[in-house]
């Protein structure tokens, strides 16, 4: 079994739904195109392994699926807690200037100014828009910062903020400073 090196956690699965076998997956993303469209999911429980997925839909905010192989309320409860991935590869297309947060995390982060502010550890979504979280490097590392700074940049991914994201050149310019 050769294993994707591209595996995304997408979700885990929190119990079963209904009598024949069905799991109901609950997706870290509010929007789980990726769940419903990947053909195979791989699971870590009983084992690490994969599994084709014949159908899915959303149900109540999660997605409920039938997976090929689990017959019956019983096998579908024993996956309880499996955690759910699928390649990065079979994640729907976007639009331009859209992004998966999985492809922001890791890119560096540098201001208007060129100073460089560090690196996205993070996605958070506060109901309004996603935050970046950048994880600031340490204050000898950057230019004039005081050392009892902030270890952590909440920066709103907004347009008024977000000036560039540079996939390529793994970089995202924004208009914000060390000191906001």
């Amino acid at each position: 079994m050769k294993v994707p090196e591209d595996l995304v956690l997408v979700g885990y699965i929190s119990g079963a739904y209904g009598l024949n076998g069905w799991v109901r997956v609950r997706p870290y993303s509010a929007d789980a195109d990726a769940l419903l469209n990947a053909k195979t999911w791989w699971l870590d429980k009983p084992e690490f392994r994969d599994v084709a997925m014949m159908q899915s839909k959303i149900h109540s905010g999660d997605v409920v699926a039938q997976l090929m192989g689990v017959a019956g309320r019983e096998a579908a409860e024993a996956l309880k807690g499996a955690s759910v991935q699928i390649p990065r590869s079979h994640f729907p297309a976007l639009s331009d200037n859209e992004f998966y947060w999985v492809d922001l995390i890791g890119l560096e982060v540098e201001n208007l100014q060129g100073v460089r502010l560090g690196q996205v550890s993070d996605m958070m979504d506060n109901g309004a828009h996603p935050i970046l979280r950048v994880a600031v490097p340490q204050a000898a590392e950057t230019a004039g910062a005081d050392p009892k700074a902030a270890q952590e940049l909440l920066i709103p991914f907004v347009e008024q903020f977000i000036i560039t994201v540079d996939r390529p050149a793994k970089k995202i310019t924004v208009d914000w400073g060390l000191d906001y």
